[in-house]
C-alpha cells in the first residue's frame, strides 16, 4: 500500500534545486522581454469565485478544482490567468487609460482525466494587450512571443497562425445546424479529420465546400497556403479572415520574423473566447505547444467593460522540458567561498562572511567543525572556489584548485 505522506499526488511535482534554477532562469528571461515592451506585471489571486471563470469560454468547469468557502460560496483554483486579468481591466481601470499592457507569471490548475504526463499544477508567463483591435496589436503580441522563445535560447521553432473566422465562415456558408457545426468544430480541434469527413459525407453541400472540408488537414504551411484556402471559399467572413492573416504576415515579415511563421487554417483555439487570430508555438523536445495565444474581443465585456484584447501564455514547464540538459541551463549557483573555523574564530568568520555577501559574493558557512582537508574536498565536490580558514584571529585563504 502506498504511503501518501511520502508522495505527491498525480499532476503535481517537487522542484529540486537544479529544476528551480532552470525554471527561475526561464521566467526571468521571459519577463525581461515583457518589460522591454512595457508590459506591467500584475498578480491575480490563486483562487476566486467560480463565477469569475464560469461562462467565459475558458476552461470547462469539469476541469477546474473547486471547493466551498465557509459562507457557502463556490471557489475555484485559477485554471487560466486571462479571465482574472480581464476582470481587473474591467473593474480596476478607467477607459481613459487604454490601452492596458499587463504581464504575469503564475501557476494555474486544471484537472486532466487522461493524465498523459500533463501537470495539473503548472506555470504560465504571459501578456495581455487590452483596448486595441488592430493588425498591429496582433503583430506585437506574436513578436513578443517570438522574442520570448529567442530569449530563453530556443530558435528552432515555428508559430502556427490561424483565424477562427475562417472556419466560422465556412460553417456559415455550409448552412448546417448548430449541432453539426459544433460536432465539426470539436473534430477539427481534436485533429480528427476522419470524423469531419464522416459528418459531411451525407450533407447537402456544394462540391467545393466538401473538398474544403476534406482538404482541411492540408491547409497547413507557408504563406502560399492562404492562396490555396482563398480559392476554396466564397463567403466574405472567410475571405476577410485570409486577407487579415496576409496583412499580419506582411507586418511580421517586415520585422524579420517570417522564418518563424506558418499557417494552420484548421486551428480554432482551445478556448471558446477566441474571436480572431489564434496562434501556437511548437519546437522540438515536446509533443505540445509551448505558447498558446490569440485575440479575445468579447471576454472583457463579460465583466462589464467592452474592450478588445489579445494575449498569449508561455508554458514554462514545457519550455523546461525542452531546455533540460542543455549546456548552461539549470545549473545551481556555486558559492564563491566556504568558511571553516574553530571556536575562537567563529565570530570573525561570521562577520567576514557577512562583509563578503554585501560585496556581492556567495558565501557558505562550514558547519562541521575545523576540518580543513574535509572542507577542501567538500568545496571541490560542490564547485566552491575558495576556502577561508579562521583560527582565532588568523585568516587563511585556500584556492581549492591549487590546494594539495
Amino acid at each position: 500500500m502506498i504511503n501518501n505522506r511520502l508522495h505527491t499526488t498525480a499532476g503535481v511535482k517537487d522542484y529540486l534545486p537544479a529544476e528551480c534554477a532552470l525554471k527561475t532562469e526561464i521566467e526571468n528571461k521571459v519577463k525581461a522581454v515583457f518589460d522591454s515592451y512595457n508590459y506591467k506585471c500584475i498578480i491575480t489571486p490563486m483562487f476566486e469565485y467560480m463565477e469569475v471563470y464560469e461562462g467565459t469560454g475558458s476552461v470547462d468547469a469539469k476541469r477546474m478544482y473547486k471547493f466551498v468557502d465557509r459562507d457557502g460560496s463556490i471557489l475555484a483554483l485559477r485554471p487560466d490567468v486571462t479571465p482574472a486579468i480581464a476582470r481587473i481591466a474591467a473593474t480596476a481601470y478607467d477607459k481613459a487609460d487604454l490601452p492596458f499592457r499587463f504581464s504575469y507569471v503564475g501557476n494555474a490548475f486544471r484537472y486532466n482525466e487522461s493524465y498523459q504526463g500533463k501537470l495539473r499544477e503548472f506555470t504560465q508567463a504571459g501578456i495581455e494587450l487590452i483596448g486595441v483591435n488592430s493588425v498591429e496589436a496582433d503583430a506585437e503580441a506574436i513578436s513578443v512571443a517570438i522574442n520570448s522563445l529567442l530569449a530563453v535560447g530556443i530558435d528552432d521553432f515555428r508559430i502556427d497562425i490561424a483565424n477562427v473566422d475562417f472556419l466560422k465562415g465556412v460553417l456559415e456558408e455550409a448552412d448546417i445546424s448548430n449541432e453539426l457545426c459544433e460536432a465539426i468544430t470539436d473534430s477539427v480541434i481534436e485533429k480528427n479529420y476522419v470524423g469531419v469527413c464522416d459528418i459531411i459525407k451525407d450533407l447537402d453541400i456544394s462540391d467545393k465546400l466538401r473538398n474544403l472540408f476534406n482538404d482541411l488537414p492540408l491547409l497547413i504551411g507557408e504563406i502560399d497556403v492562404l492562396d490555396s484556402a482563398k480559392a476554396l471559399v466564397t463567403n466574405e467572413k472567410s475571405i476577410n479572415a485570409i486577407e487579415y492573416m496576409r496583412r499580419l504576415y506582411d507586418l511580421l515579415d517586415a520585422c524579420g520574423y517570417a522564418k518563424y511563421i506558418s499557417f494552420d487554417l484548421s486551428v480554432t483555439g482551445h478556448f471558446d473566447y477566441y474571436t480572431g487570430i489564434v496562434f501556437r508555438a511548437y519546437t522540438r523536445g515536446t509533443g505540445f505547444s509551448v505558447i498558446d495565444g490569440g485575440r479575445y474581443d468579447r471576454l472583457v465585456g463579460s465583466y462589464g467593460a467592452s474592450y478588445p484584447a489579445v494575449g498569449f501564455a508561455v508554458k514554462v514547464n514545457d519550455i523546461m522540458s525542452v531546455l533540460a540538459g542543455r549546456d548552461g541551463y539549470g545549473r545551481t549557483v556555486s558559492a564563491d567561498y566556504l568558511t571553516v573555523f574553530n571556536d575562537e574564530g567563529r565570530a570573525t568568520a561570521m562577520k567576514e562572511a557577512d562583509r563578503l555577501r554585501k560585496s556581492g559574493y556567495v558565501v557558505e558557512m562550514g558547519l562541521y567543525g575545523f576540518d580543513i582537508e574535509g572542507s577542501i574536498a567538500y568545496a571541490r565536490k560542490n564547485g566552491i572556489k575558495k576556502v577561508l580558514c579562521f583560527e582565532g584571529q588568523n585568516k587563511t585563504e585556500i584556492d581549492t584548485k591549487e590546494a594539495q
